[in-house]
């Protein structure tokens, strides 16, 4: 029993780390900028703001474009999920890390 309560310490350690790896991940997946300079649409920053994206959304007629640009929000609100588990985590690791060291 007692390797079971060091795993689960290990894992509650690792976790924020393991959430902001993974939300890392999704957020270079979400290629949004790169969509909008293949269609000629000048950005000012590689993080294109959600009203931009829901902007042309509304008004493109490309539906391949709009399947891109759905996706790429999909992968935001993913990264923006797994932040908010990697700061609930936070406090989680703290007291994991004071009550067993």
């Amino acid at each position: 029993m007692d390797a079971y309560n060091d795993y689960t310490a290990i894992f509650l350690l690792l976790s924020p780390l393991f959430f902001y790896i993974i939300a890392v991940c999704f957020r270079l997946l979400d290629n949004s900028a790169l969509l909008f300079l293949q269609k000629e649409i000048l950005v000012d920053s590689s993080n294109v703001s959600l009203k931009a994206i829901k902007e042309q959304l509304n008004s493109s007629s490309d539906s391949r474009f709009k399947r891109q640009l759905k996706r790429a929000l999909i992968y935001r609100k993913i990264h923006k999920a797994f932040i908010i588990l990697m700061i609930a985590a936070l406090p989680v690791t703290v007291v994991t890390y004071f009550t067993l060291f």
